[in-house]
């Protein structure tokens, strides 16, 4: 309806036009380029005949019909008029089945599209009221509901890099792109940062084609099904994962039955994805050097020494799992982090008849300073900074009140069932000198512990290392987008963050 009204705008000097998002599949990569040069063009004239309403519409998908990639054509469109000296001039409309979650509208806004109709996404709510997957629930609620969960969604990413209206993130591309070609990135997401190649534009239309022909089969032979997916969780047929479960069982089984072969098994199953190209460092090629004789590698004692642990507070995972993680990691002479989270005091003394110790090596001060007293302070070998978190940079830890039970919240020093959110920054360090000094006050605190920054693999942390180092920090760490517990939203551990690699190279 409100788009229906914005396409018949006849109101003062509001004209609007809605121009097709649309390419021949069967022309291929030629197709998606000739479609895009047309789609530029005709917004140009549009616009030199007073048109500033700009509808991209990708209704009409048929057999001959292909839509083009929605953020593809808003940003290429974006960027042109720009160039053009047009994009002020004019406001851009999305019409497009292809955004559904708030990465899709948060990259779109990002690239200058100011309002988006999700049409399947609401087509797909009807469709689960008519099949009573949402019981009590009629259309407008559902849809109303939807708008509300997304809306939620984008301004709490805004938030992450301190934007805090909708207005100012229209536009503003605060992103990196990983693994487009750069020929692509400057042509159509200008100015992007971008540090590795990958797909040109004829990849992204094999992708494009490829699912318009499951769409549209030369013959269907059995009923049509979407594909199961499998983008948060692994499914078998769906998108390949580093821990499958074929990955975790074999692991499980060597170190239960302290076979060697079966453990084998598991490192040759971990090297085969690195090689399928899961990781970054799975495109390395170390080159083979000369053994040395045993006698000269460093013990298995020493080795060990530098095995941490993930920083996982207690909360986001179970109190079993928590101290699970320290007593093994205190057996073979590693360190645990105890994660932003706090730690019971009863910890720090607790030994078993086989000397085992529950106390984490590894103290972690993050934003919101849950459970960091003086006593905290002193039980730890490193104390660790955290400014931010690889699986959800900008955010700070969020625990709803769900899981903060009474235990969680004595350690935390705070209410039973009252939701806990870190503040995404540090509110007491504005600068490397503030930084400097809560180094030094932790340096005070328990002179026997190194002193850890924990910083996010972003463009320019290398910079921002070297200042952490200038603070008089022992040790720098670069956290990647791996990872993320029961605190950690999904859009963030999918979408935010990026491959320690980038950053550890930049560092």
């Amino acid at each position: 309806e409100e788009l229906a009204k914005l396409r018949e705008v006849a109101h003062g000097q509001f004209r609007s036009v809605t121009i097709p998002t649309l390419f021949n599949p069967k022309a291929g990569a030629k197709g998606l380029e000739e479609a895009l040069n047309e789609l530029f063009r005709q917004a140009s004239l549009h616009i030199d005949a007073g048109i500033n309403l700009l509808i991209l519409s990708d209704r009409g998908v048929d057999r001959n019909n292909a839509a083009i990639p929605a953020l593809l054509a808003v940003s290429g469109l974006h960027h042109y008029l720009i160039r053009e000296g047009k994009r002020t001039k004019v406001g851009l409309i999305l019409e497009s089945g292809e955004p559904r979650e708030v990465h899709h509208f948060c990259t779109l806004i990002g690239y200058g599209c100011g309002a988006i109709n999700p049409y399947l996404a609401f087509e797909t709510l009807d469709d689960m009221i008519r099949e009573n997957l949402l019981e009590g629930v009629d259309h407008y609620t559902a849809c109303k509901n939807y708008v509300k969960a997304a809306t939620k969604g984008i301004v709490k990413v805004a938030s992450k890099i301190g934007i805090s209206t909708i207005q100012s993130y229209l536009g503003a591309q605060i992103f990196e792109c990983v693994g487009l070609q750069q020929k692509v990135v400057d042509q159509y997401f200008t100015g992007t940062a971008t540090r590795i190649e990958g797909s040109d534009l004829a990849a992204v239309a094999e992708e494009t084609i490829s699912r318009h022909r499951l769409a549209f089969p030369e013959r269907v032979e059995h009923p049509q099904t979407l594909e199961v997916g499998g983008d948060y969780q692994w499914r078998n047929e769906g998108e390949g994962h580093l821990f499958s479960p074929q990955v975790i069982h074999s692991l499980q089984k060597a170190v239960r039955t302290g076979n060697y072969e079966t453990f084998k098994t598991y490192s040759n199953l971990v090297n085969q994805q690195m090689q399928q190209i899961f990781t970054l460092r799975g495109l390395l090629e170390l080159k083979p050097q000369k053994s040395i004789p045993i006698e000269e590698v460093e013990s298995v004692e020493n080795i060990l020494k530098r095995f941490k642990s993930g920083a996982m507070s207690y909360g986001s995972i179970s109190k079993e799992a928590h101290e699970s993680l320290a007593i093994a990691m205190n057996r073979i002479g590693g360190k645990s982090n105890t994660g932003e989270g706090g730690e019971d005091p009863e910890r720090f003394t607790w030994t078993n008849e086989r000397g085992d110790s529950k106390n984490s090596a590894i103290k972690q001060v993050a934003s919101g300073r849950f459970g960091v007293t003086s006593l905290y302070l002193t039980q730890a070998r490193e104390l660790q900074i955290k400014m931010a978190q690889g699986a959800k940079p900008g955010e700070g830890g969020q625990l709803p009140g769900g899981k903060v039970y009474p235990w969680i919240a004595k350690v935390r020093h705070s209410t039973p069932g009252v939701g806990l959110i870190s503040p995404p920054p540090h509110h007491d360090i504005y600068s490397i000198e503030d930084l400097s000094e809560l180094i030094h006050d932790l340096k005070n605190s328990n002179r026997a512990a190194r002193i850890s920054v924990k910083l996010v693999s972003e463009v320019g942390v290398g910079t921002i290392a070297a200042g952490v180092a200038k603070a008089h920090a022992d040790v720098v760490l670069i956290s990647g987008f791996d990872g993320g517990t029961g605190a950690s939203p999904q859009t963030s551990i999918k979408h935010a963050g990026l491959p320690w690699e980038l950053g550890l190279a930049e560092t």
